[in-house]
């Protein structure tokens, strides 16, 4: 074990550029996270996971931190007030807009609300559930509710409830059917308070990075130019112009490059100015959401980044905004922005235990010798081994993949031994192990070297799934960074990809955040070093769209979520334990019931009874163990501490 200095391991990690302040590494050489990115309130991530594990449960978790969300809202707000007070923003303020797409979980978004409250925070919902959970929470008076995305009566008459307890409930006029449809609900809807108007405007600008396409004339959602004047048209004519109090639009999420926010900003305060001149009392300003996060810690317009701050996106909103109202004379307007992602991103880790490795390479052992009257070829194998040099590393190496070649052969056409097949294997890897030592010494390797780097990675097999709860690397490459619980002061001598437990080969993280680009492979520690320890990995940074975005694969399910907070004495208080799907709740989703699968497995049972196959007390213990499991979650136990399974009935007979 080589031991490395705490300021490298920082470094090795990135955690200083992606960490945002909020994690770090302990003397120790353990994860930390500084949820009000005080050192005072440092938790140790593997101190939770030792006191979890003594209440009896196991990865993977999900570790949440409100304290994260409430540091994310004041610095939101903190930046739109600082620009406001620098660019003598007067008559016009900031209302923050979370929409509930980016985590509709109730813990995060009840943290979410109580951290806001005294700021104003509100809503925004884009479909009727999303609305009627909103209408149900106790938001601060004043708050926005948004309504986005399409709409049809129900959506409207959710809205005019919300209205008429009180709420400041905004509906958005995406497409210009929807204008009818508010004009007829509104001359239905009888006496009382209505929901205010806003009208979502198509910009030319365009966003940038993975989400690019929300932007644009060709977006899905939003009102053209010419769309808005007849929207203001008809709502005129009808007398309802006084409703229409917000002027929304949205360039995409992650927007990784401030010069397509400047442009965007501009061009809608010049529509919201246009408006105004036009006399609509457009009062709310709504850029929507993109306010990225630097997932690479790269400060750079890369996908995965942003190459500006919090404090320079709330700058050049208040500072376009106010321009603009000058040029055009029309008064500034209240800004709202729905900066999702910015604000979850961050508060949530995902924890699971590495269960066992693959290699690209068999070790060779003590029996891999050539027997005599082995194929000639299992010879030269052996030579191309022992003799393989610094200079001979790339020949030696080409005539290795012949001959594997040539050895596939002999065995499809049964020359070959399995024994043969298998020695032919160790050796072919053996080789190419050592010349890929030899090409890493060189200034600029060969390229199939690199190549075969890449391949001889191993594989780390970690207890949770891709598709549950990181979708976003499975479907665009969204990088996530990855660091290990422990050991991050010593130095890590294996490279690995991470594969998940389901049965799908695109189960895999196999890029990682780098500060100059990205890397395929992660640097880990050897596992078997302390067989007696878990090696628990963190996937940080997952607390953006990632619980509501992923998927049953396998049937595979949420975990378990935890809720912690840190005391001014470091003290971690643990909040009770959300538990995660189980097997009846899975199963549930796909149509099945766990009461009449258990009541067919106990016909099974009970034929097998009758047929003198199985005795009744081994009955009764097969059918407890079935309906046990249904209580159980979805994922895999630790090796180390898994039960032996029941293989075979010591009652049968014979």
């Amino acid at each position: 074990m080589v031991r490395i200095p705490l300021a490298d391991a920082l470094d090795h990690c990135g955690i200083p550029h992606w960490g945002n302040g909020f994690f770090g590494i302990s003397n120790r050489g353990q994860l930390t996270v500084l949820p009000t990115r005080d050192p005072g309130r440092e938790v140790v991530l593997a101190d939770v996971l030792e006191r979890l594990r003594e209440d009896g449960r196991d990865t993977p978790f999900v570790l949440r931190f409100p304290q994260i969300l409430s540091s994310r809202v004041e610095e939101l707000v903190s930046a739109f007030h600082t620009a406001m007070d620098e660019f003598d923003y007067v008559g016009g303020g900031y209302l923050p807009v979370f929409p509930l797409k980016v985590n509709q979980r109730s813990g995060v978004v009840e943290s979410l609300l109580r951290a806001g409250r005294e700021h104003g925070l509100g809503l925004e919902v884009g479909s009727r559930a999303e609305l009627m959970i909103a209408l149900a929470l106790d938001l601060p008076q004043d708050a926005l509710l948004v309504v986005n995305g399409y709409k049809d009566r129900h959506t409207l008459e959710l809205a005019t409830i919300g209205a008429r307890l009180g709420r400041r409930v905004v509906i958005v006029l995406e497409k210009l059917f929807e204008v009818d449809l508010v004009l007829r609900w509104f001359a239905e809807a009888g006496d009382g308070p209505l929901p205010e108007l806003g009208v979502r405007t198509r910009l030319s600008a365009r966003g940038s990075g993975k989400w690019w396409k929300s932007s644009g004339t060709t977006a899905k959602f939003g009102l053209t130019t010419a769309g808005i004047i007849e929207a203001v048209d008809r709502l005129r004519s009808a007398g309802w112009l006084g409703r229409l109090s917000m002027l929304h639009f949205h360039i995409g999420s992650q927007i990784p490059e401030i010069r397509r926010l400047k442009i965007a900003f501009r061009e809608g305060a010049r529509v919201y100015a246009k408006l105004r001149r036009f006399d609509v009392p457009i009062s709310l300003f709504n850029v929507g959401g993109g306010l990225a996060v630097d997932y690479d810690g790269s400060k750079t317009a890369s996908d995965a980044s942003m190459d500006y701050s919090v404090g320079e996106y709330a700058n050049d909103v208040v500072y376009a905004v106010r321009e603009v109202c000058i040029e055009e004379d029309v008064p500034v307007p209240t800004l709202v922005s729905e900066s999702g992602r910015a604000l979850t991103a961050y508060h949530a880790v995902l924890v699971a235990e590495v269960l066992d490795r693959i290699s690209a390479d068999p070790p060779l052992t003590a029996e891999s010798t050539v027997q005599d009257g082995a194929p000639r070829v299992l010879e030269e194998l052996v030579a191309l081994r022992d003799e393989i040099g610094a200079k001979t590393y790339r020949e030696f190496y080409h005539d290795a993949i012949v001959h594997r070649d040539e050895l596939a052969t002999m065995f499809d056409i049964g020359i070959l031994t399995l024994e043969q097949r298998a020695l032919a294997e160790q050796l072919f890897w053996d080789i190419a192990r050592r010349a890929l030592s030899f090409a890493r010494r060189e200034r600029f390797p060969p390229e199939e070297f690199e190549q075969l780097e890449r391949a001889m990675h191993e594989k780390y097999i970690l207890n949770f799934s891709v598709f549950q709860s990181a979708p976003d690397h499975w479907a665009l490459e969204q990088l996530f960074p990855v660091v290990p619980l422990t050991r991050l002061t010593e130095t890590a001598t294996r490279h690995a990809t991470l594969v998940d437990i389901t049965c799908d080969s695109d189960g895999e993280i196999a890029r990682f955040v780098d500060i100059k680009a990205f890397k395929d492979s992660l640097a880990l520690h050897d596992p078997d070093e302390r067989p007696d320890e878990p090696y628990d990995l963190a996937i940080t940074l997952v607390g953006a769209y990632q619980d509501v975005m992923g998927d049953l694969h396998n049937l595979f399910g949420t975990p378990d979520d935890v809720y912690v907070t840190v005391g001014e004495n470091g003290e971690a208080r643990i909040e009770p334990l959300v538990p995660g799907d189980t097997v009846s709740d899975v199963v549930r989703t796909v149509g099945y019931r766990s009461e009449n699968l258990i009541e067919a497995v106990r016909s099974f049972i009970a034929r097998r009874r009758d047929e003198g196959a199985l005795r009744p007390g081994a009955a009764r213990e097969l059918e407890r163990a079935y309906r046990s499991m249904f209580d159980r979650g979805t994922y895999l136990e630790p090796r180390a501490r898994r039960p032996r399974s029941v293989t075979a009935d010591p009652e049968a007979p014979g």
